[in-house]
């Protein structure tokens, strides 16, 4: 139980950034981390969706789990720690 309010209490902080810009670091396994910037856009009941700006025309969208947030998989940095440096 105790892990489920951890994961609604993440989703909560989210759902409170949506439409703002975001940095995401996320570990890709055997020592890479790939690290990207993009516009937080929609949250779901089991994931959060960011999209990537690829160059002039190009886009896309990546999805992540609250649980990849609670392992640290994933690393967000949102708009009041970017605004700060």
């Amino acid at each position: 139980m105790a892990a489920k309010s951890v994961l609604d209490n993440i989703k909560k902080e989210l759902e409170a950034h949506v439409g703002e810009k975001i940095r995401i670091k996320a570990n890709k396994g055997r020592k890479k981390v790939d690290e990207k910037e993009g516009i937080l856009e929609r949250t779901y009941p089991h994931i959060f969706v960011v999209r990537i700006e690829e160059g002039h025309l190009a886009e896309r969208r990546i999805s992540f789990s609250y649980t990849d947030v609670l392992t640290e998989t994933v690393e967000l940095i949102l708009p009041e720690s970017l605004a700060n440096g």
